[in-house]
Formats: structure tokens, sequence, C-alpha cells
């Protein structure tokens, strides 16, 4: 069952029993992704994403309407009462880690030695350290020590593979 904020009734899922597939169906596609890592980063209104990303007004549109929909941003109009402002759901901000993965993958695989990329840092300064999963033990794992299995009903956070 998914946590109250998500919204799923108009998805239609690409694999309907893969966490994976289900995250990709209601997360989207490379902007939405964009979207909520700028989100994560303090952007609120439209003109924020719209600077931070370069996306075209269509699809930015299209995006905020669908994470708004799918309870990954919450909307509301701001204070000045002249624009909507977007923040992250509770569900929204669990994509933390994803977002962390993505940029840390993207560190080591898609720069060449010595170029210059962003960096991401804790509230002393310093880069985070790599994420690795662990088993139950805290021992690492990786795709030749795990596997995927199918279970019946759904307990949350039984970490049974990716």
């Amino acid at each position: 069952m998914a946590q109250p904020d998500i919204r799923t009734e108009d998805v239609t899922w690409t694999d309907p029993t893969c966490p994976v597939a289900r995250t990709v169906d209601l997360v989207g596609d490379r902007w939405s992704l964009l979207i909520v890592r700028d989100a994560m980063d303090g952007a609120r209104a439209f003109t924020d994403f719209q600077q931070r990303t370069g996306i075209a007004r269509n699809i930015l549109t299209d995006r905020l309407r669908r994470l708004t929909e799918r309870g990954i941003l919450h909307r509301e109009t701001a204070p000045s009462g002249k624009r909507q402002v977007y923040t992250l759901t509770a569900a929204g901000r669990d994509l933390f880690t994803v977002v962390v993965a993505l940029r840390q993958w993207g560190e080591r695989h898609a720069f060449t030695e010595g170029e210059d990329h962003s960096v991401l840092v804790d509230h002393r300064g310093h880069q985070l350290p790599e994420l690795r999963p662990t088993d139950s033990r805290g021992e690492p794992v990786d795709p030749d020590t795990t596997t995927v299995r199918k279970e019946r009903g759904h307990r949350r956070g039984n970490g049974d593979g990716p």
C-alpha cells in the first residue's frame, strides 16, 4: 500500500510488481528528477525551476502538475498571493537518497578526470561519503550478492533487493 500522500490512481504501471519500475512510473523522466533535485536545493517558484533547469515552460508546467498530483510536491499560494510555490512532501523528501545515489554515480562515471562539477556537502562543508547498500548485518552487497524474490502482499522496508 502506498504512503497516504502518494496518489497512484492515474498511473499505468510498467511492471506492476517491481518497486523500481513503479518508482520510475511515479517520479517520471529526467525533467521530473531535476525538478525534485532543485526543490531539495531551495527552488520554490515556477521561475526558480525554469531558470535552474532551462526547461521549456509547457514541459515545466506539465511536470510540476504531475509531481503535485502524484504527491511528490505540494503546491500552495505564496504569502504575497501572486504566485504558486512548491515544496517537497514527505514522499518527495524521501527521494533524497535516490538523488544522492544518482549524483554520486555521475561523479564516478559522467565526468572525465579533473573535469569541473558540483559537489554535495554536509553542513560542515564536507563531501558526503559514498552511498553503499549493506545487508542486514551491515556488510556491503552488490548485484552478485543479492536476489529479488516475489512476495505476496507487502511488507514495507523489508530490504528485499533493488
